[in-house]
């Protein structure tokens, strides 16, 4: 998606530890007309799998899969919770998940009630670099018995092994910006 690889270049920042920081656009400041244009990427890229529900994790999946759900014509959007709250379910799906850019480890959960047994999932994040996160939003499908019919990413480091992971699972996945190559003078590069 070149408008998305231009605003990565425009905007993003390298950070040290392999960070792509791009969060005055996608994930603290949302620039929301872009995120209507990768909501209708997603849609032209999975709109033959005909999701039931879009899953995606706090917080950063959430503005993505509601701009994709539109496109949808508003399927549900589910995230996991990466921290329980009082007025969580007691009956939860739960996965373990390290994440990369906070280098600490947490249990996502998904109350039972909202995944059923044979839903068609659409998983749908952010960033996919060691496919840590996807890989838990894809194991609590499978406790739910639900069907995973595609994955999507906005942003994935190609050279981590996060994309070829999921796809050695069997899954279709698809990214919207290809980083290959990053570096500590802010230089990025595209696919």
């Amino acid at each position: 998606m070149k408008r998305l690889e231009e605003r990565i270049r425009k905007d993003g920042k390298v950070l040290p530890g392999d960070i792509l920081k791009i969060d005055s656009f996608l994930n603290h400041q949302v620039d929301v007309k872009l995120m209507d244009e990768i909501g209708e990427e997603f849609y032209r890229l999975f709109q033959d799998k005909k999701p039931d529900k879009i899953l995606t994790i706090e917080s950063s999946g959430i503005a993505i899969a509601s701009a994709t759900s539109r496109c949808f014509g508003y399927v549900p959007i589910v995230y996991a919770k990466k921290t329980v709250a009082a007025n969580m379910a007691k009956e939860v799906y739960e996965a373990k998940e390290h994440s990369y850019t906070r280098n600490i480890e947490y249990t996502v959960q998904v109350a039972r009630e909202f995944l059923s047994e044979g839903e068609r999932i659409l998983i749908l994040d952010d960033f996919l670099a060691n496919g840590e996160a996807m890989n838990a939003l894809i194991s609590i499908c499978d406790q739910a018995k639900a069907k995973v019919v595609g994955c999507g990413s906005v942003v994935c480091k190609t050279y981590q092994p996060g994309e070829q992971r999921i796809k050695d699972l069997g899954y279709d996945v698809e990214v919207l910006a290809r980083v290959k190559h990053m570096d500590d003078e802010g230089n990025i590069e595209f696919e």
